[in-house]
């Protein structure tokens, strides 16, 4: 049998000290692995020792390899009959009187509790203080006994000092110690009810028969109904979050890794709308306010241009062309080398020239910085140092929002938290099996053959895109039609070649889910980085020679736009035949049920794609980022209805606790590190074209800020300072090594720092175990002594037992 401690109070000292209540988390977490390891030996000692009251027993180890009853483990197990422990009353008294086995145990406790806290609030002089009481008077934990429902009398007494504590407090105060009490909302409307009946405060706004008058009325009123307006306000918040329920239905019935293909593309929503703001503000909208003369004769809209971006759509400000490079709105704007122009109306100078390259130029430097931010906040979230490893029991216990109070609401939660679980389970079952000498040498044989047959794909993709871009050139043909010939080559490879991929992923039969869409997104990424480094070379080599005494900056943009249109349309064209059609081949005529899963590398890898091109083409079509809104804002709904009706939750759910941090890692070096090389070597390098845009008599387009330090330095002394920095900040090249150096300095500075917190976590997890060995090694020792002196007692007993007959 086991013992129940059940101990009355012993007498204590008059100068001994109270246990503080305050001490409940860290007596707790100092009494967490004793008290682990006795519900382990209750679960151990079978179905007849492990009553309902197990759990709260002190039950002694058997000696065990490893356990420190083990011998030579340094501990002593002491059995009585019935192979129970037999520890004396001395030892059941100190036992009892345990930290850990009087606080948090019932609500009387918690009272008490919040009461001794009350009093450090407390400002009024009233009430006698608690130290001038007498100890019988105090609230004590050690009053309590060990059993579940302590007395009524008790409680009560401590409820009435608490509610009369409350009253001491002002309003703010008491609301903030009621929310904080563990305890349940009928019980801290109670006490709200008791503190606030017995105080007076109320009474003088009352009538003489304790009628509310009219002014009275209308105030209190008033001030629930605007408390009622922002109640309804800041619960609406999340209703002008976009798309918040369905992300909650998407992650409730796929799961964090479908769930995180749709919170990427809502962070691409919200980078594009940052990036087009400025380039509305300061370049697109002053330019429309100020348009140039028109051509003559003006081409008509025929429809095609939405595919082209040809047509109609050159001569508006869709493109570069469009920009003019004189200094808007002044009586005579002159150009940049100095000839004379045309007379305008009277205002405030705008240089078109300098506005345009400032304003590229702090756009991509927002844009940056906040995905820098992104990716950093995304790495703190993902790899947190020091995170529980008990996240079972947190998402069981402590993932349910008692706030939810309708029925599709709390079934959505119950999706969602049913998936979490699966993901959680099906990660910690995650086991690798061992493999053989043969088994390990016929897997590397496979890896290998995989690889060299996807690699091998990826340089024949690469030469068929080369070869069209070539004979694109030399073919010079003036359909519009035709010019979708390369936009359709390279959509139709970034189709195909995916699902090559996926079947030759088949043959390699990964054990984790997670390391086939690591490599799925590698070969996907290797395809779309060889592609756009043949087109950027493309773009700004071989058509900016074949362009010569032509705006070729129209005719990259357009080709830009013509791309960023067919990804789109592909888009579809693979939702429908991919998706769709599968669906109904499976059910109509393999009278299956299985649906497709949702390819999660192959939608984020044409992402960022499509916000590659984007980028690349903003310095030739400013309105760009805007047809990337467009196509984000149609594809979120076209995949989310496609993926609802004819997708399957992943037949092996997995965790994705790192998808954020691994794709805004790929958004940020390889696609926007890439874009920002390419535009930096056309702002540097390429020579603009004569004919048309804002930079056409310059010898690059960064030459418009020079000319504009150089107006700076002849206009006096009070602005020659600007010019200063532009020599020794920007054109000095030891001032960019030097923020390089610092900015990886506090890079490896932040690593460092992580690096010595997990391992501080990790010597403290190893002091937590350790003191609780050392608490069992305490208890048998004392044990020891007592059984040692009752042994001693024993013969004096007996000798007075027959003394006394």
């Amino acid at each position: 049998m086991a013992f129940v401690l059940n101990v009355p109070e012993i007498p204590e000292d008059s100068s001994s000290q109270e246990p503080s209540p305050y001490d409940e988390d860290e007596v707790h977490d100092s009494f967490h692995q004793l008290i682990r390891e006795q519900s382990q030996w209750v679960a151990a000692a079978g179905p007849e020792t492990a009553g309902p009251e197990a759990g709260l027993e002190l039950l002694e180890r058997e000696p065990g390899a490893g356990t420190p009853g083990a011998p030579g483990g340094g501990h002593q197990s002491y059995l009585g009959p019935g192979g129970a422990p037999a520890y004396s009353a001395a030892t059941l008294r100190i036992l009892a009187n345990m930290p850990s086995r009087t606080i948090g145990r019932s609500r009387g406790a918690i009272i008490s509790q919040y009461y001794n806290h009350t009093i450090r609030l407390r400002r009024r002089s009233s009430r006698p203080l608690l130290s001038a009481m007498g100890r019988s008077a105090r609230p004590s934990l050690r009053s309590h006994d060990l059993e579940l429902d302590p007395m009524a009398y008790q409680e009560e007494e401590k409820r009435s000092l608490l509610v009369r504590e409350l009253q001491g407090l002002t309003g703010t105060q008491r609301d903030h110690m009621l929310r904080r009490m563990p305890l349940s909302l009928a019980e801290k409307r109670c006490l709200r009810e008791a503190s606030e009946t017995a105080r007076e405060t109320w009474s003088g706004q009352k009538g003489r028969h304790g009628v509310w008058s009219c002014c009275s009325q209308f105030k209190y009123g008033c001030i629930l109904a605007l408390h009622n307006l922002g109640l309804g306000l800041l619960s609406g918040l999340h209703a002008l979050t976009p798309w918040h329920y369905a992300l909650k239905r998407i992650g409730g019935q796929f799961g964090s890794s479908v769930l995180s293909y749709f919170l990427f593309l809502k962070t691409l929503l919200a980078f594009n709308a940052l990036l087009l703001l400025p380039l509305l503000a300061f370049i697109v909208g002053v330019q429309a306010a100020f348009p140039p003369s028109p051509p003559h004769p003006t081409p008509a809209f025929t429809g095609l241009e939405l595919l082209t971006g040809g047509g109609y759509f050159t001569h508006t400000v869709m493109y570069y062309g469009y920009y003019s490079n004189t200094t808007l709105n002044q009586q005579c704007a002159r150009l940049l080398d100095g000839h004379q122009c045309t007379h305008g109306e009277g205002g405030l100078p705008y240089n078109m020239p300098l506005a345009y390259l400032f304003t590229m130029g702090v756009a991509f430097f927002i844009t940056c910085i906040t995905l820098v931010y992104s990716m950093s906040h995304s790495f703190g979230e993902s790899y947190r140092v020091g995170s529980t490893s008990c996240v079972h029991a947190i998402t069981v216990f402590c993932s349910w929002d008692y706030k939810v109070t309708q029925r599709w609401a709390s079934c959505l939660q119950q999706d969602n938290l049913r998936t979490q679980l699966k993901e959680l389970l099906a990660e910690w079952q995650l086991r690798l099996v061992p493999r053989s000498m043969c088994g390990q040498l016929q897997r590397v044989a496979v890896l290998g053959l995989v690889w060299l047959l996807c690699l091998g794909t990826t340089m024949g993709c690469a030469m068929a895109v080369y070869t069209f871009s070539e004979l694109m050139i030399q073919v010079a043909t003036s359909q519009e039609a035709a010019l979708l010939t390369l936009p359709l080559v390279v959509s139709l490879i970034n189709l195909v070649a995916p699902y090559l991929y996926r079947g030759l992923a088949a043959l390699e039969q990964h054990e984790s889910p997670v390391l086939e869409l690591y490599v799925a997104i590698c070969r996907n990424l290797i395809l779309k980085m060889v592609i756009l480094g043949i087109l950027c070379y493309h773009w700004l080599g071989r058509r900016v020679r074949a362009l010569k005494g032509q705006c070729w900056e129209d005719v990259v943009g357009q080709e830009l736009y013509r791309f960023v249109v067919m990804d789109f349309i592909f888009m579809l064209v693979d939702t429908l035949f991919g998706e769709l059609v599968w669906r109904l081949v499976s059910e109509k005529k393999l009278k299956g049920r299985q649906k497709p899963e949702f390819d999660i590398a192959r939608n984020v890898l044409d992402l960022i794609y499509g916000q590659t091109l984007t980028w690349l083409g903003v310095l030739f079509s400013p309105l760009l980022p805007a047809m990337q809104i467009l196509k984000l804002l149609l594809l979120f709904y076209i995949k989310k209805t496609s993926l609802m009706a004819n997708c399957q939750a992943p037949r092996r759910p997995w965790l994705a606790s790192h998808m954020s941090t691994v794709f805004m890692t790929l958004l940020c070096f390889p696609s926007f590190l890439g874009a920002a090389i390419f535009l930096c070597y056309a702002l540097w390098q390429v020579k603009p074209s004569s004919m048309c845009g804002p930079f056409q008599t310059l010898d690059t387009m960064y030459e418009a800020g020079k000319v504009w330090v150089r107006r700076l330095e002849r206009a006096g002394p009070r602005v020659s300072w600007l010019s200063w920095v532009h020599h020794y900040l920007l054109e000095n090249t030891f001032f960019i090594f030097l923020v390089s150096a610092l900015l990886l300095a506090v890079i490896y500075l932040n690593i460092q720092v992580v690096k010595g917190q997990r391992k501080v976590i990790c010597l403290l997890k190893e002091q937590i175990s350790n003191e609780g060995e050392d608490k069992i090694f305490l208890i048998n020792k004392l044990h020891s002594v007592y059984e040692k002196e009752e042994r001693s007692s024993a013969p004096a007993q007996i000798r007075d037992t027959q003394e006394a007959l």
